[in-house]
């Protein structure tokens, strides 16, 4: 159902794809969009590498929404900084590609928004304050991944 990579010999293997799902914070989310034309935007997210999981917050409306409402199939690209081999100008870009469903998460907890908030501070205070303050218009989107696969580029 899903393609295999063309380029067998970039594949990340399927550790090296749950790593930097784990050390990234954003990567860009593409859904079915308004007259399918796709629709693709940069976002904050949290892997639960227990689950298998990929976790969103949202508000509880707009175009990110009602696009996975008409169509719950996604796919979501995350890249790392990349890095330059001594002497080389070309940067190397570790990337992975995940397809799955989306849907509004039905296990959305404060423990699972501290979970995601620790990813981006550590101050206990301010994330239990935004979590009070915007709990009442957020929800948590879940992606169930079903494919993932990773590769090393270079941009040379």
């Amino acid at each position: 159902m899903f393609r295999e990579l063309t380029r067998k010999k970039q594949k990340l293997s399927h550790a090296a794809c749950k790593e930097i799902l784990k050390q990234e914070v954003r990567g860009v989310l593409a859904v079915n969009g308004d007259d399918g034309y796709p629709y693709a935007l940069p976002i904050n997210f949290y892997f639960d590498e227990e689950s298998n999981r990929i976790y969103f917050h949202s508000g509880m409306v707009g175009h990110k929404l009602d696009a996975i409402a008409n169509s719950d199939k996604v796919s979501f690209c995350v890249y790392d900084q990349g890095c330059r081999k001594d002497g080389h100008w070309s940067l190397n870009i570790r990337s992975v590609i995940v397809f799955g469903r989306m849907h509004i998460a039905d296990d959305w907890s404060d423990e699972r928004m501290v979970d995601f908030c620790k990813r981006f501070t550590d101050d206990m205070d301010y994330i239990y304050s935004e979590i009070e303050k915007f709990r009442s218009n957020t929800v948590m989107l879940c992606l169930e991944i079903e494919h993932m696969t990773g590769k090393l580029v270079n941009e040379a």
